[in-house]
Parts: C-alpha cells; sequence; structure tokens
C-alpha cells in the first residue's frame, strides 16, 4: 500500500500549496500529543464536491466545540477544497480539510498555539466496495460510545475515532469487515465511522444521535427514505432488537451506503430497501449542482 506521506500530488497548508511529501508538522505539535484537531471527510462526484459547504460548516462548528478559532472563513475553505480537486487533476475523489493547534506550546493549556488548517484530496472508491453485493460482516465492539457529558460528542474530533481503530482493528483479526458500537446506555449507536439504520416492519429506525456524531450522510439518508414514502423512525434501539430487523445498512462518507449481512449472531437480507436506498444515494451525489 502507497504511504500517504509519499503520493504525488500538492496540499494547501497555512494558506499555501505545497509538494505533498513537504507538507509536514512538528513532532510536538499539540494536535498529535493532546488531540487537539478536527477534520472533514468529503467526496467529489464528477469534480462537484457533495455538500462541500455544509461540510465546512461543521468543520467550523467542530473547532469551536474545541475550543479553536478558524483562521479562514467557510467559503474561503470551500474554495480551497475545489481548487485541490483541479490541482491534483482528481474527479472523482476523496475530500479532507482539517485543522489542529501547533507547536508553540506543549502542554494541557494551549491557549497561545496557533491553528493550522490543510486540504488534502485523493482517489478513493467506496470504503466497503468489496462488500457491496454481500453486506458487511460485523461484530460488537467492546468499547461504547461515551455519555454525552464526557466528551465533546457534536465535533467531528480526530481524538474520538481512537475507540474506533481499536475497535476495527479487533473485528479485521477476527475476521469481521466492522464494529458496532453500543452507547453508554447499551443502545445501539453506529459504526466505526458510520451511521447506522435497521429495517423493521417495512419502517426505517436509526439510533437517536445523542452521543455521537449525526452525520450529513446520515441526514440525507433519512430525507431519501421520506421522499420515498418510508417512514424514518429515530429512536433508543436495543441491540435484541436486531432480530426483528430484515435488513440494516450503515452510511457516511466514505460508506455511503453499504448493506450489512450480519452483526454477531444476527443476520439479515440484503434486501430491496437497502438496494433502493444505496440507488436513490448515488442518484442524488451524481447529480448534485454544488453548494
Amino acid at each position: 500500500m502507497e504511504s500517504f506521506s509519499e503520493r504525488e500530488g500538492y496540499i494547501w497548508k497555512d494558506g499555501e500549496w505545497c509538494d505533498w511529501r513537504d507538507a509536514r508538522l512538528h513532532v510536538l505539535s499539540h494536535g498529535l500529543h493532546y488531540g487537539s484537531c478536527v477534520f472533514e471527510g468529503e467526496r467529489a462526484y464528477g469534480g462537484v464536491i457533495y455538500k462541500l459547504h455544509e461540510h465546512n460548516e461543521r468543520l467550523k462548528k467542530s473547532a469551536l466545540y474545541l475550543d479553536m478559532e478558524l483562521p479562514y472563513s467557510v467559503e474561503e475553505i470551500d474554495d480551497v477544497c475545489q481548487e485541490a480537486l483541479k490541482k491534483n487533476g482528481v474527479v472523482d475523489g476523496y475530500v479532507r480539510p482539517f485543522a489542529w493547534r501547533g507547536s508553540e506550546m506543549m502542554a494541557v493549556s494551549a491557549q497561545d498555539t496557533r491553528v493550522h488548517v490543510a486540504v488534502g484530496v485523493w482517489k478513493w472508491p467506496n470504503l466497503f466496495s468489496d462488500a457491496l453485493e454481500r453486506g458487511l460482516r460485523a461484530d460488537f465492539a467492546e468499547w461504547r460510545r461515551p455519555a454525552p457529558e464526557t466528551a465533546p460528542w457534536q465535533s467531528k474530533a480526530a481524538g474520538l475515532y481512537m475507540i474506533g481503530t481499536l475497535s476495527k482493528h479487533k473485528a479485521e483479526r477476527e475476521g469481521y469487515d466492522e464494529a458496532i458500537f453500543l452507547d453508554h446506555r447499551g443502545y445501539l449507536a453506529e459504526a466505526t465511522g458510520a451511521n447506522m439504520f435497521l429495517v423493521i416492519d417495512g419502517e426505517l429506525h436509526t439510533p437517536t444521535a445523542d452521543c455521537f456524531l449525526d452525520g450529513i450522510t446520515r441526514r440525507t439518508v433519512m430525507g431519501l427514505a421520506l421522499k420515498t414514502g418510508v417512514k424514518v423512525v429515530e429512536r433508543h434501539i436495543l441491540p435484541e432488537e436486531l432480530g426483528r430487523a430484515s435488513e440494516v445498512f450503515v452510511c457516511g462518507t466514505a460508506a455511503e451506503v453499504t448493506p450489512v449481512s450480519s452483526i454477531g449472531a444476527y443476520h439479515f437480507n440484503v434486501g430491496g430497501m437497502s438496494k433502493t436506498l444505496m440507488e436513490a444515494y448515488r442518484e442524488e451525489t451524481r447529480s448534485w449542482k454544488g453548494g
């Protein structure tokens, strides 16, 4: 696998374009040691970034949750993201704007650190492209999403993904594709980097996002389902209710809409609603005109 530090192309960092290999940060950067970093995941289809402004608005809000103020406006970051596609010759790909605290201070308190911003893009297919037909095999994670008063859960913050990495590694070592989190109360929450939906009696059920990120793709899928006349129910869902589900799928910018064939001992069909929403999401993203 090609290292992300050794690719060809250009990355925008702190207002300037630099060669991909020269986009460095100091080893004593606060973002590396204390997790003061936020990011976005965006996809471009046909040279247009889907819901670009909405994503970058969330980047700004995520930074504020971590007591960081971005030194660039959302509109400026929008422009850089579009320019990054063109400069790197990417038409269909992944866009990663992110911000972190620099190396001016090395302590928990970091009032005087500089907030850096960068944007990188690369070609990247669906995260689970090899499982779109068969469905993902998942198991339950041993970690849980923390209570809302214990972490800035509304933020797409780098530190919140640590248990995702740990859970994903364990799942892959045991032959699974993905891991599913419960929340601090024992309700279903999400996958390691995607939201989840269950089809129960012809309705679409999704866990209430009150301690994990309310994804932009999640809200998009809910809107698409409502357009097709499907009832959408947001609620707290116990894991044993998976036994009532005929279909399960996950969704996110990287995952798009991907069906799930099993979670632990529970098995599901790669069925009609999942396929309908996969196609509806594909049409929605490929016909997006910008904004």
